[in-house]
């Protein structure tokens, strides 16, 4: 387990208000938190729970909750036990939301999960499945930026201080050999940190050059006349990096085995549909967002954000491992000792039954 207060941010940032500093930013639909009651009642034999409570962000990365419940994939898997769905804007809400017990599983970024794990000394959460890879972008104006040189000197932003692209920006301006203080964003680059809800307007009214964002802010920002100047993918090896985690409660995970199972289940063979299917669930999952937010994301937005994200089942665990060094080499974190911060037998076991091959936690799981 991890030593107490191994990851306190530096800078004297308390915890609680340090959330945000390691968490994915969504992208700006529906309320912190929506509970979404409108499923249909749960059929067949009930499991070990009543109800599992799970909890995504109304996001395209998250698409494969977002698909699993428009077209009720999970709940098929879940029998009698029903899923009841709330939705969250930020990871902190949904991590004091495990924590409280208000949900008991739930997909997010890997900043807040390592956040989440970290601050509750191993014992809050475990990582046990994978769902998205990619869908980042550096997007820029271009009659402003030509080539990655012409950052330097730029305002570029990122979703919040130390979440998930936020850090990845920041090591890459690092990498370019440029300086700039993490804290303040002020260096070489001018990093500003605007939620990407409004980054779009920013962006028009020209008060910053370009963004390192996650989809669909991207493509927004694309439709709006930005370029895409890097994919962060380009950066990982294989060109696939962890965006999206499930996470569960490790009291939950103990006393219902049967319900987490039923959900990796249910979100592997989502995956599957997606994958096979993915002009139907690129639909499912516009009409679950108009249904949550009013309006659906228009084919210029959608179409190039879909495009860019990977759906799997593997967590890419190496991946999350470097994500926690960029943001301790960044000074935003001191190092965290993630051992145990996954259990993968679950997924493996419902693999195994899908004829699939088993998924590797990079000697990061429990013991």
């Amino acid at each position: 387990m991890p030593a107490k207060g191994s990851t306190l941010l530096r800078r004297g940032i308390a915890v609680a208000a340090a959330l945000p500093l390691l968490t994915l930013a969504a992208c700006g639909y529906g309320s912190d938190k929506d509970e979404d009651t409108s499923k249909v009642a749960a059929e067949g034999k009930k499991l070990s729970a009543d109800t599992v409570r799970i909890g995504y962000f109304p996001n395209l990365t998250h698409a494969t909750a977002l698909v699993g419940d428009q077209e009720g994939l999970l709940q098929k898997e879940l029998g009698g036990t029903k899923a009841s769905y709330s939705q969250f804007n930020a990871g902190p809400s949904e991590i004091e939301a495990l924590n409280s017990g208000s949900i008991d599983i739930g997909w997010i970024g890997p900043s807040p999960a390592i956040n989440g794990y970290s601050t509750t000394d191993g014992k809050g959460l475990r990582i046990i499945g994978g769902s998205a890879s990619g869908g980042v972008k550096l997007v820029v104006n271009p009659d402003k930026i030509k080539s990655t040189k012409d950052i330097k000197g730029k305002k570029i932003a990122t979703p919040q201080l130390g979440n998930t692209q936020d850090v990845a920006f920041l090591n890459w301006i690092a990498e370019q050999g440029w300086k700039v203080n993490a804290q303040s964003g002020k260096g070489d680059v001018s990093v500003v940190r605007t939620d990407n809800k409004i980054t779009p307007d920013a962006y028009k009214s020209g008060s910053i050059d370009g963004a390192w964002v996650p989809e669909p802010t991207a493509s927004k920002l694309v439709a709006e006349g930005a370029k895409v100047l890097l994919d962060e993918a380009d950066l990982w090896p294989d060109k696939k990096f962890v965006i999206t985690n499930i996470i569960v409660s490790q009291k939950f995970l103990k006393e219902h085995p049967d319900v987490v199972e039923a959900v990796l289940r249910g979100s592997v063979k989502t995956n599957k549909w997606i994958n096979a299917n993915p002009d139907e669930a690129k639909a499912a999952a516009n009409t679950k967002l108009k249904a949550l937010s009013g309006k659906e994301l228009p084919a210029e937005v959608i179409d190039p954000a879909w495009k860019s994200i990977q759906f799997t089942d593997d967590p890419l665990a190496s991946t999350l491992d470097t994500e926690a060094e960029h943001a301790v080499k960044a000074g935003l974190l001191e190092k965290p000792d993630l051992n145990g911060i996954y259990d993968l037998a679950p997924l493996n076991k419902v693999l195994k039954a899908e004829g699939a091959s088993a998924v590797d936690d990079a000697g990061l799981g429990v013991k």
